[in-house]
């Protein structure tokens, strides 16, 4: 597993169920111990010093249950080194922004799923980390929570932070994110810029209505092709042109629509994980 997460980045760390992102997430925290490699922050090892200056929020709730909200930050606040005046300051300041602070007197145990995950947030951030590392932060999350928490993750990185997240909600990753990498089986398979990744994937689709059948398939750089709704949906080898395309399908006669479909993200990590085809 190598990859590198650049400053001011939001980074979308995805892959199927036990390809590995927590692990991953919980080596760099330090939680687990790698059996080989290392991490580094700034090119240099990470210690545990280091490691004070990370938010980390795992998928688990990691908040103590019975303890209240406002008490349980300025807590994790002052762990992390910060002062007592300082923590209740940055305790105060997180809640208001995450919405949360009416509920600073009340036990994590009686807040509702979502503002359970609000808090939790609130907890990676009250010492106004360096680096931010979350697992699945949107889960459970109502659209204007997933509004609030998307603002705040751009933020820190429009701050300079580093900021990997990890999340089933792929729509949400291609929205938010600069790059992904989609893990499979412990391996970074694919890795770049969302827009760089959909244009080296694809299709083209043509509308030649006096094409013969199967007419495309010899073209240089075609790996497939099928009839959908009356035009023909071609599959191109990475690089290749397709120019060569459209010249082939002049030459049946007149071209009404020569268009490329860019696939989703989504279809991406559908092709990455399981092998079929993304067009």
């Amino acid at each position: 597993m190598t990859f590198a997460v650049r400053p001011g980045e939001l980074f979308g760390f995805v892959g199927a169920n036990g390809a590995g992102k927590t692990t991953t997430m919980r080596i760099v925290l330090g939680v687990l111990a790698a059996d080989a490699g290392e991490v580094r922050l700034d090119g240099r090892p990470i210690d545990a010093a280091r490691r004070r200056r990370i938010g980390y929020m795992p998928e688990e709730r990691g908040l103590y249950p019975r303890m209240a909200v406002g008490e349980q930050l300025r807590y994790l606040a002052e762990l992390h080194g910060l002062s007592a005046a300082e923590a209740r300051a940055a305790a105060t300041r997180w809640t208001e922004r995450l919405g949360v602070a009416e509920r600073v007197g009340e036990e994590v145990q009686k807040l509702s799923l979502g503002n359970q995950q609000r808090v939790q947030l609130a907890a990676a951030l009250v010492h106004e980390p360096d680096v931010l590392v979350l697992d699945e932060p949107f889960s459970g999350l109502d659209p204007v929570a997933v509004d609030v928490m998307s603002e705040v993750l751009r933020e820190r990185a429009d701050a300079g932070a580093p900021v990997v997240f990890s999340s089933h909600q792929l729509e949400l990753v291609e929205r938010l994110c600069d790059r992904v990498g989609i893990v499979r089986d412990g391996t970074m398979v694919v890795e770049g810029g969302v827009d760089e990744l959909r244009a080296g994937s694809g299709s083209v689709v043509v509308h030649a209505p006096d094409a013969p059948a199967g007419w495309a398939d010899a073209v240089p750089g075609v790996t497939a092709s099928h009839l959908e709704h009356g035009r023909t949906v071609v599959a191109l080898a990475p690089d290749s042109d397709d120019q060569a395309l459209l010249r082939a399908a002049l030459a049946t006669g007149p071209v009404h629509e020569f268009t490329r479909r860019r696939p989703s993200l989504a279809e991406l990590f559908r092709e990455t994980v399981t092998g079929r085809d993304a067009a």
